[in-house]
């Protein structure tokens, strides 16, 4: 350890893990402190701005864009403490090496540390990219200066989606709702999720049908003796498939040039071949050969953990961090798919050792990334050290998390330096004419796998979980052309196309990648952000778009579609990657961006526009809040728009009256609540109904018996119409003033006018009781009644509270209240053992709802999530998360009432006391000038 004698070094890292890890590597002489991550940062709110900047007028955005984008970095309050003792251990110190990640975040730390700690000695920066005693001895050995390019790249980040997320968010709290938020990657994320659900939405399904048949050889040779071929082309025209359909119609698409099959086709077909002979008129055989995937890198590292193992984006990096810090593999965040020359070495040897030399190719295999605006280069990730460790040897030394997740890593890597998977495919054609002399041909397809290569060590997963897996096998027997083969089955088989498939959050990651936004140290916190922000919702890995995403990126789309556009979204990454290459300056693009001057690198589109300052508010009276707040659905069969409202308490239905026009009420310009505008009836949306469920079916069923408004007829006694309607805790049935909800057994559906007169009646008053007082019958919270006076008692029925007599209710009133304490009930579904914890998991049926238990952590059901679609995968996510957070903390027990009399003369005195405030206050008042009403502030903080 190059270290002189006598002299006392600090080694500040980020995280207490990863300093416990260092620390055992460095020898005497080193002190390795945690910053505990970023120490500074912009004010998060106006109680952060220091108070000589609290009357700048850009104090609310903490950057002062009038003079070089000077940014106002403040010490968060929870490290003020930690800042403390690293200045302290400064002090003592002969030198100091800034340890954190060698990323351009690690950098910026780097950079924050020396500005806050403002130290007296030399000042070093170490890097490396994993945790084990050579490199982090070589990182003591080599150290360099921090890099000013990449802090200003970060900086420029940071700077940009400040501006970005406190200029847009207040117009969507004034033109949607309050507490939004919008951010330069995260509203972009949004947008593309809500752009798959609309073609969803547009999505027309359509039938087609084909034959399957299973054919045998007449003698049995190598392979199997039956296989089975599909119907590919009738009279020498093909058989339509699923691509071949418009998918916002449902037709066959123009010139396709196909025979469109439906099920009286098919089985016709099917019938008229029967019996007939079938020759193979077509064999085509081709080698097989699959080179291996490239290591991991942060965002195929998600995508992977999300297919094979379950895990969130989140839980992936999460874990990954602790797999670093403790000294397991590299660094997680990064956009390379480099190996070491060590790291390739090892490699090789392992395969070596596990598989055999045959399984090592003569040269070293290297890859090439294939990532948009990739940034600094870094190792792929990759099992740590000179020699890895296979996944037995940690297994005790890790969580099964943890173990999983090493053991995905380093089959990759093992697998990337392995040979090639080859083998071969074949392609047979079959023909069959029949009794009507169609000439009817059938196709079928093989693999076989000669040597499976890498394959042994790693297979990938796909995002279409029907998707057949890279080392699967498809054999057909040994067959020649004009071979003779007989028909054992034909049988019809009807498809429907499919809507696009929504995005998961390993697949919008790779959207993401693909398009060139975001960053690998910034993929998890984008899923998580517009998860927390209400935009999309998970049912199991799907990620659906709420009614709110649709109204927030309606309104950028129309009023400011630059901010949301793909390729200038990258085109920023791209900007900042020169600026970190030294090749920009970051004033420019900023000044750019916000202010438009065309001298810069900015957008030219921004800046031609005159800057994102004076997009956001030069416009702000042109957005119609009404306009923005509402999704078209569709027009019904009686002309009425059907429309989505974004409202104050959720989002609902609405259908104009005939003659009248949904979208024409004047603009609120404060958002849209439910009291805006009342132009036709309305219906709620269910909580997790999904945007592309709301079908014109489900929509009528929601108007005429969920929702909306039915007149059931006239009240016979008053004249009075009687109206089914819905309200915001479910349907109920009006009469004038009198209102009554409907019971659980009853449906809007059937509900008849006999059945919503008796709930109108309701409180039922059954008769007076012999002391005078009033006996009624109702329905309540938990269910029906009797009562008389403070005293209630629970009716086994519903339709007991129409037909129990005054007799029967005294008899319930005069008997004691019993408690009877219920059975447990019996689990809803038992899902088997956790593949982490190994404890047997049940959903159970609980007051909320139902929800996943191992006997310790309960875990609620998601919207949209059923005890019988739940998954054992995703079970124990739920409950990973759950543990993650700890359990909740104890409620504090009710401190004891003072005695009666203490109490009394403590009023008494308090009493005393207001009178006596209230006094001083209004001399005060009299004496004191009127002062100006403050202005409002914002209620809530943009997210960036």
């Amino acid at each position: 350890m190059p270290s002189n004698a006598g002299t006392t070094r600090l080694v500040i890292v980020e995280s207490p893990a990863k300093a416990k890890t260092i620390s055992g590597y460095l020898g005497p002489g080193y002190v390795v402190e945690a910053s505990f991550g970023h120490v500074r940062d912009l004010p998060r709110n106006a109680a952060d701005v220091p108070a000589k900047y609290k009357g700048e007028p850009w104090a609310r955005l903490g950057v002062d864009v009038d003079n070089g984008f000077h940014a106002l970095y403040v010490v968060s309050p929870d490290r003020k403490q930690q800042i403390s003792k690293l200045v302290k251990l400064a002090k003592e110190v002969d030198e100091i090496f800034l340890a954190t990640d060698e990323d351009r975040e690690g950098e910026a730390i780097a950079w924050h540390l020396v500005e806050t700690l403002k130290p007296k000695v030399p000042v070093k920066r170490m890097v490396f990219h994993e945790i084990t005693k050579p490199a982090i001895q070589a990182a003591v050995a080599n150290p360099r200066e921090i890099d000013r390019d990449l802090v200003d790249a970060q900086e420029a980040r940071r700077i940009l989606d400040r501006l970005y997320g406190y200029e847009v968010s207040p117009v969507l709290w004034k033109k949607v709702m309050p507490k939004l938020s919008a951010g330069r990657v995260q509203s972009v994320a949004t947008r593309i999720v809500v752009e798959r659900e609309r073609q969803r939405m547009a999505f027309r399904t359509a039938e087609y049908w084909d034959i399957l048949a299973t054919l045998a050889v007449g003698k049995p040779g190598e392979g199997p003796r039956t296989f089975n071929a599909t119907l590919v082309a009738l009279n020498g025209d093909r058989i339509a498939t699923g691509k071949d359909f418009e998918p916002t119609t449902g037709r066959v698409r123009a010139g396709a040039g196909v025979v469109h099959l439906d099920e009286g086709g098919a089985r016709g077909l099917a019938a008229r071949l029967a019996d007939r002979p079938f020759t193979v008129t077509r064999v085509e055989e081709k080698p097989y050969r699959r080179r291996p995937y490239a290591p991991f890198i942060t965002s195929t590292l998600q995508q992977e953990a999300a297919r094979k193992l379950r895990f969130s984006s989140q839980q992936t990096m999460r874990t990954a961090q602790r797999l670093y810090e403790n000294g397991y593999i590299t660094y997680m965040r990064t956009d390379s798919v480099n190996l070491s020359e060590t790291a390739i070495a090892a490699a090789r040897r392992q395969i070596v050792e596990l598989y055999g030399e045959r399984s090592v190719p003569p040269e070293p295999r290297r890859y090439t990334g294939k990532v948009k605006n990739a940034q600094e280069a870094h190792e792929a990730i990759r099992p740590a050290g000179d020699n890895f460790r296979t996944p037995g040897e940690v297994a005790k030394e890790l969580s099964a998390e943890e173990f999983k997740l090493y053991e995905l890593i380093w089959r990759r890597t093992i697998a990337s330096q392995m040979t090639d998977a080859v083998g071969s495919s074949v392609s047979v054609r079959i023909r069959a004419v029949s009794s009507a002399q169609e000439e009817a041909d059938f196709g079928a397809t093989g693999k076989t796998i000669t040597d499976p290569g890498f394959l042994r060590a790693y297979v990938e997963s796909s995002d279409d979980e029907n998707a057949e897996a890279e080392d699967a096998e498809r054999r057909l027997p040994t067959l020649v052309k004009d071979q003779p083969l007989t028909a054992d089955e034909l049988n019809a088989q009807g498809h429907h196309t499919q809507p696009p498939a929504r995005y998961t959050e390993a697949s919008l990651v790779k959207a993401l990648e693909e398009l060139g936004i975001g960053r690998p140290s910034t993929y998890a916190s984008i899923m998580q952000t517009i998860q927390d922000r209400g935009y999309v919702v998970k049912r199991g890995q799907a990620m659906i778009p709420s009614f709110l995403a649709f109204a927030v990126i309606g309104l950028m789309e129309r009023h400011y579609p630059r901010l949301i556009d793909y390729d200038f979204t990258a085109s920023m990454e791209n900007e900042l990657d020169e600026i970190a290459g030294g090749d920009h300056a970051a004033v420019d693009f900023l000044t750019s961006f916000y202010f438009g001057s065309t001298n810069g690198t900015g957008d030219q589109a921004i800046a031609h526009a005159g800057g994102l300052k004076k997009l956001v508010t030069e416009n702000l009276s042109e957005i119609d809040a009404r306009s923005v707040n509402s999704i078209p659905l569709f027009t019904d069969d009686e002309g009425r728009e059907v429309v989505v409202r974004v409202g104050r308490y959720g989002p609902y239905l609405q259908r104009a009256l005939p003659g009248a026009v949904s979208g024409s009420a004047p603009a609120s310009g404060e958002g849209e609540g439910e009291e805006g505008g009342s132009q036709g009836d309305r219906a709620p949306i269910p909580e997790g109904l999904a945007p592309d469920e709301l079908t014109p079916e489900k929509v009528h069923e929601l108007f005429l018996g969920g929702g909306g408004e039915r007149k059931l007829g006239d009240d016979p006694s008053t004249g009075e119409p009687i109206l089914l309607k819905s309200g915001r805790f479910g349907p109920y049935v009006a009469s004038g003033e009198r209102k009554s909800s409907l019971l659980r057994s009853q449906s809007p559906d059937s509900l008849t006018l006999d059945e919503a007169l008796q709930l109108l009646r309701l409180p039922r008053l059954i008769g007076v009781a012999p002391d005078g007082a009033e006996v009624f019958a109702n329905n309540g919270r938990y269910g029906p009644y009797v009562k008389r006076g403070d005293e209630f008692r629970s009716l086994d029925s519903e339709d007991k509270m129409f037909t129990v007599t005054l007799d029967e209710a005294l008899a319930l009133l005069a008997a004691p209240k019993t408690r009877q304490r219920r059975a447990a009930a019996p689990p809803l579904r038992e899902m088997g053992n956790d593949p982490l914890t190994e404890k047997p998991l049940v959903i159970k049926d609980g007051r909320f709802g139902p929800y996943v238990t191992d006997g310790e952590f309960n875990a609620s059901l998601r919207r949209g999530q059923t005890p019988e679609e739940l998954t054992l995968e995703q079970a124990s996510e739920m409950l990973a998360e759950k543990r993650a957070k700890g359990p909740a903390p104890k409620k504090k027990a009710a401190k004891k009432a003072a005695p009666a009399k203490k109490a009394t003369a403590a009023k008494k005195t308090t009493a005393a006391a207001k009178k006596t405030t209230a006094a001083k206050k209004t001399t005060a008042a009299k004496k004191a000038p009127a002062k100006k009403a403050a202005p409002k502030k914002a209620t809530s903080t943009p997210n960036e």
